[in-house]
């Protein structure tokens, strides 16, 4: 049986569900391979998902659209394809606690943001406040990506970006009000985040093999949407300690929404992709790519 290592983009969370309920299930023993699943918290987060593609370490990454653009495009280019979306559109946001005031991004003039350092993460920020009629004018920090959370809800800064299945969730859980802003609402076609991102030469090398790994994951995926109940129970021990009283019925339930219950999911759309690359473009973040090279429906 053939051993797969898939990096997590994050702790384990509502959006990785699908990859254990296949493996508690079985469904990737039954296409013939086996699945090791790591979290950025092993490293904290010293090498991330995507690099650890580019080293070897892994077979497959979760990471944004960004990413795949970030690395064909840097200066050492590295070819990585995105191979399947978690979520048919985008369930993330900037968020700020509604007790700060903030109701839209242009109230972010001024305030303090709380980054995750991707490549095109501020200036996507700084588009949607100008976009919203402010100046983009906003000041950044750098925490440690697994803390940046917990700065906002500390008061250490006044906005950042979440998953609304994820963190808007916790939130509501414990009576946090947040006001969340999603990018398709100010202006910005935000593409695919998170999708499962592979070696570009491995697709073809490792096609079936691959391609029974999707297969799994996607029945993992369709399987955790039609059974909460059992889904929550094979993640909740897998969750961080933080994470520990996380209500995960809703936070599946939020997210069934955006997960492709059909034989479809997984499935990336061109346009979703090209306008995301246009409007990098557009706005002078990238001229290089083109979105035919960044993601593949293939293994599908």
């Amino acid at each position: 049986m053939k051993t797969l290592k898939l990096a997590l983009d994050w702790t384990p969370n509502v959006n990785h569900i699908g990859f254990f309920v296949a493996r508690e299930k079985d469904f990737y023993q039954d296409q013939g391979v086996s699945v090791e699943i790591t979290s950025p918290a092993d490293d904290n987060y010293a090498v991330t998902p995507a690099k650890k593609v580019e080293m070897g370490e892994v077979d497959f990454a979760l990471c944004p659209m960004e990413s795949i653009i970030s690395y064909r495009t840097k200066a050492n280019a590295f070819p990585m394809k995105a191979i399947a979306t978690i979520f048919k559109e985008d369930v993330s946001a900037i968020a700020s606690l509604k007790e700060s005031g903030i109701t839209s991004p242009k109230d972010l003039d001024n305030k303090i943001y709380a980054s995750y350092k991707a490549r095109y993460e501020d200036e996507i920020v700084k588009q949607m406040i100008r976009n919203d009629g402010g100046n983009g004018n906003f000041q950044i920090s750098y925490p440690e990506k697994l803390g940046i959370w917990e700065t906002l809800l500390k008061g250490n800064a006044d906005a950042t970006w979440i998953f609304l299945n994820w963190e808007g969730v916790e939130a509501k859980g414990n009576g946090v009000e947040l006001s969340s802003f999603q990018m398709k609402d100010y202006g910005v076609p935000y593409s695919y985040s998170p999708v499962i991102a592979a070696r570009e030469k491995y697709i073809e090398e490792r096609f079936d093999t691959y391609k029974a790994f999707i297969s799994a994951t996607k029945e993992g995926f369709i399987y955790s949407i039609a059974h909460p109940d059992e889904a929550a129970d094979i993640l909740a021990p897998n969750l961080s300690k933080q994470d520990e009283k996380m209500d995960l019925k809703e936070a599946i339930q939020f997210s069934s929404d955006y997960v492709d219950t059909t034989d479809s999911w997984g499935i990336m759309d061109d346009d979703n992709v090209s306008s995301y690359v246009e409007w990098l473009k557009k706005h002078g973040l990238e001229t290089k790519v083109s979105s035919s090279e960044l993601f593949t429906n293939k293994l599908h």
